[in-house]
């Protein structure tokens, strides 16, 4: 009479080895989000006129702007300069961790339901 349920076949060995990539792939992206904490962007906006840095932790570390972008009469152009080099920073800073988790991942972290490797 054949076997019904369990694992056919060597299946609990394949799972330790599922298990132990996964575990492994979740360690190089600790460290990987590591590195990417210690990283900082630097984006600017008209023309370099302002130049804002973010921290790998996606905070705001340094603006720095040019003196002839300053005119109390246009206040609204330099804030939307800052709004753009802000964004930008941390359009870049996701794109590296995007690249630096699809190293990682192989490009299979979207597949899983959302499971935290």
């Amino acid at each position: 009479m054949a076997k019904r349920g369990g694992f056919a076949g060597g299946m609990p060995g394949n799972m330790n080895n599922l298990m132990k990539q996964a575990q492994r792939m979740q360690r190089q992206m600790e460290e990987a989000q590591k590195e990417l904490e210690e990283k900082e962007i630097t984006a600017t906006a008209g023309g370099g006129a302002v130049e804002v840095t973010v921290s790998g932790k996606r905070e705001v570390t340094k603006v720095k702007l040019s003196e002839e972008v300053v005119d109390p009469d246009d206040i609204e152009m330099l804030e939307d300069l800052i709004m753009a080099a802000t964004n930008e920073a941390l359009r870049q800073l996701e794109e590296i961790s995007a690249s630096s988790m699809s190293k990682i991942t192989g490009g299979i972290g979207g597949g899983l339901g959302g499971l935290p490797f």
